[in-house]
């Protein structure tokens, strides 16, 4: 989780959301793929950090899904992200801060616990929470106060 929350700072430092992600080969503790989010700097509303580093993990394994791999990200996946993690058949999703907003694993339409999901991984969460909610809180606070200049 602490190299999904190296790829948030960067994220923040590109003025992106700070969410980073990462997966994994849990079995050699290999880094498949890691990334940030990046919709403005792609100009494309689905490049959250879960999306590029499925997209990522596919391209190196020549699949379209990736049984075997674990996904660590800071923000519980939005539910768009929830279902490319279910269509990519991950192994297992550990997410830092809850998202009680925008979140839908958890959260919102709870996309796991729809009778039209396929495959619901194991979900752990609550992995460094706190550093994951500060660099959004400071990165959203920073926003606000640039609003009022």
């Amino acid at each position: 989780m602490s190299l999904a929350w190296e790829e948030a700072k960067q994220a923040a430092a590109r003025d992106e959301v700070p969410i980073g992600a990462v997966i994994v080969d849990p079995t050699s503790g290999n880094i498949i793929a890691r990334n940030g989010n990046r919709t403005r700097e792609l100009k494309d509303p689905s490049a959250h950090a879960e999306i590029l580093v499925i997209r990522e993990a596919c391209e190196k394994a020549g699949a379209q899904r990736i049984p075997e791999l674990d996904l660590y990200v800071t923000l519980e996946p939005c539910a768009m992200c929830a279902a490319a993690i279910s269509f990519a058949r991950i192994r297992r999703v550990v997410f830092g801060a809850d998202d009680p907003k925008g979140g839908g694993i958890l959260h919102g339409g709870k996309f796991y616990e729809q009778p039209t999901c396929h495959h619901k991984p194991v979900v752990s969460h609550g992995t460094l929470a706190a550093d994951c909610s500060l660099i959004l809180k400071e990165y959203f606070k920073a926003k606000r106060q640039d609003q009022k200049l």
